[in-house]
């Protein structure tokens, strides 16, 4: 996922339910988390569907070490939460420290949040960007954040929320806070990724996202085509099958080579369909990242094979780590 400019930081990875949003978000973690790279992986829905990917107790709000990444990186999750969230924004900008805690055991958290309820996506928001710009001995204490978004149906909002609080709040630190997580978000420091099957519903829902980030001034990425099977389409004959059936041994009566012949061409309007909605997302002038089905599902092993197909796709994301003291090119104005 190379770009010109610079190199995304934070990716958001967006997609309707049931396209594997969340698993193609944990592939590429573990695609960017190359050589001496740490990649911080949050979710923020609290639906904890990355720790069973990788085999792991459900994440904790503090960021937790959780795999390996390939070549050798370092992978990290996190399950953002807005209550926490808001602790530690009532500390940072009010040093309230402990009192913070005590409006929380009387509610006043969940108060703020139900009255204001843009303020939670705010909160998530601004844990993010914290998560991008935070440095650690002289150098970013991650090369890339990826997070596991919510549904294309809402990924305008979440992302735009800054932008709108940013315009209530002129002053002070609710809009200084919100005004700085509006330029990370709206630069290219950031890559919002969408994620669909090859089906004409999340094709269309796709697409529709696309257009609705594009109309956002928000930054699109790549598509990424996940649970494809088989390879473009191959003619095949009657006599072509019965004849390898008897060169194999195996029954070539007329009922054999027309069952199999009957379920190859299904198989092939299955393939001639995947390639229609490709064509159809290929037209957003995007790069479209494909991803293999896997039948047995998603296990440990399957998650580093798909890591290994977007890291075909991921080597302008790589650099070496940052000299002491420096920020990546952007980093600085987006805060």
């Amino acid at each position: 996922m190379s770009a010109t400019g610079p190199v995304p930081r934070l990716h958001v990875v967006t997609g309707k339910g049931g396209t594997g949003k969340t698993t193609a978000a944990a592939a590429l973690a573990l695609a960017l988390a190359g050589t001496g790279r740490r990649v911080l992986l949050a979710e923020i829905e609290g639906r904890q569907g990355i720790a069973p990917l990788f085999d792991a107790a459900p994440l904790p709000y503090a960021e937790r070490h959780l795999a390996a990444g390939l070549d050798g990186g370092e992978v990290f999750g996190q399950a953002v939460d807005a209550d926490e969230a808001l602790l530690d924004y009532l500390t940072m900008f009010y040093r309230l420290g402990s009192a913070g805690r005590v409006l929380r055991r009387f509610g006043a958290i969940d108060f703020a949040t139900t009255i204001a309820p843009g303020l939670r996506d705010i909160l998530l928001t601004g844990k993010l960007k914290e998560a991008v710009s935070r440095t650690e001995s002289g150098r970013m204490a991650y090369d890339a954040v990826v997070l596991d978004g919510p549904p294309t149906g809402r990924i305008v909002k979440f992302l735009n929320v800054t932008v709108e609080s940013g315009r209530l709040a002129k002053t002070g630190p609710i809009g200084r806070h919100s005004r700085s997580v509006a330029r990370l978000l709206h630069s290219s420091l950031t890559a919002v990724h969408l994620v669909t099957t090859p089906a004409a519903m999340p094709v269309q829902e796709t697409i529709d996202a696309h257009d609705e980030l594009e109309a956002a001034d928000l930054p699109v990425g790549h598509v990424i085509l996940n649970k494809v099977v088989g390879s473009g389409t191959v003619d095949v004959t009657a006599e072509q099958l019965r004849d390898g059936l008897a060169r194999s041994g195996l029954p070539a009566d007329e009922d054999a080579v027309a069952a199999l012949l009957a379920e190859y061409r299904t198989g092939q309007d299955e393939i001639a369909a995947i390639d229609a909605h490709r064509d159809r997302l290929e037209r957003l002038g995007r790069p479209v990242d494909e991803l293999a089905l896997l039948p047995e599902g998603v296990d440990l092993s399957g998650l580093y094979d798909l890591a290994r197909t977007l890291r075909r796709s991921t080597g302008g994301l790589r650099r070496s780590p940052l000299r002491p003291g420096a920020a990546p090119e952007g980093v600085r104005d987006a805060q």
